[in-house]
């Protein structure tokens, strides 16, 4: 059997999936951990040299990724770099996926000629319920472009879309329990699940990470769930709404929480 390969120097790029919003943790800045602090921290077990760095923003679409990451991302010289990147573009009112799909291509080109490995992330499939699910074909075709992408450039998928059949029989992508209360972001489960699956894309061996304990469904009376739902919209959906219609991004204000490569804690 071929030994894994050990990775030392780990940039993640993107937005909140991979900033880690959803993934509550005071301690950390930002005060997030995420999926790909998760990797970090399984990743650093198998060196004494690994350094890691973080540049997601949350909010970022497709085009600041690129022009804000990418470059710091080369300069940092890694050996290993996860994008996601253009989820924030797929649920504006309107987008050109196929005109995004030429930017996002030339940008990973130039993160694979460093001769890292590059790991890309197709979405999640919102399926035929809930308010992604008008535009789920939207999702599709930006997938069918990551896997292009990738398969041009040699970068491993970490298929977000197909997670689901790495789940338990019993639990479903859409469950509301893998998910923040926000509805928007993964919880602590969901990150857990998505740090398991890139490690597994990344054929890292005995990585030791085990689903997150999950609570009861409880059963919830019409009205009660009625009365969440409008209490939802009102504390996320309509800032999120507002935000988009004035322009604004719930990171304008925020930072990379880890801009330079530095060991885990």
């Amino acid at each position: 059997m071929p030994s894994e390969t050990v990775f030392h120097r780990y940039v993640a790029l993107g937005d909140s999936f991979t900033e880690g919003v959803g993934d509550h943790d005071p301690t950390r800045a930002n005060g997030v951990r995420g999926w790909a602090d998760r990797v970090a921290e399984v990743l650093a077990a198998r060196t004494d040299d690994f350094r890691y760095a973080n540049l997601a923003i949350r909010g970022r679409k497709l085009l600041g990724i690129v022009e804000e990451q990418v470059q710091p991302a080369i300069d940092l010289r890694p050996d290993l770099v996860t994008v996601y990147a253009g989820a924030n573009d797929i649920v504006r009112p309107k987008v050109d996926l196929d005109a995004l799909a030429v930017v996002y291509d030339e940008a990973v080109g130039r993160l694979a000629a460093t001769g890292a490995r590059i790991v890309l992330f197709t979405a999640f499939d919102p399926g035929s319920g809930g308010i992604y699910a008008p535009i789920r074909g939207r999702f599709a075709l930006y997938n069918e472009h990551v896997r292009e992408i990738a398969e041009r450039h040699g970068a491993t998928i970490a298929d977000s879309w197909r997670m689901a059949r790495q789940l338990p029989a019993d639990l479903a992508s859409s469950d509301a329990r893998l998910w923040d209360e926000d509805r928007m972001h993964l919880g602590p489960a969901g990150h857990q699940f998505v740090a398991m699956m890139v490690l597994d894309a990344l054929g890292v061996l005995e990585h030791g990470l085990e689903p997150l304990p999950l609570s009861e469904i409880p059963d919830v009376p019409r009205l009660a769930k009625v009365r969440a739902d409008l209490d939802w919209t009102r504390r996320y959906l309509g800032p999120w709404v507002h935000r988009r219609l004035t322009g604004r991004s719930s990171g304008d204000t925020v930072a990379p929480r880890r801009p330079g490569l530095a060991p885990i804690e």
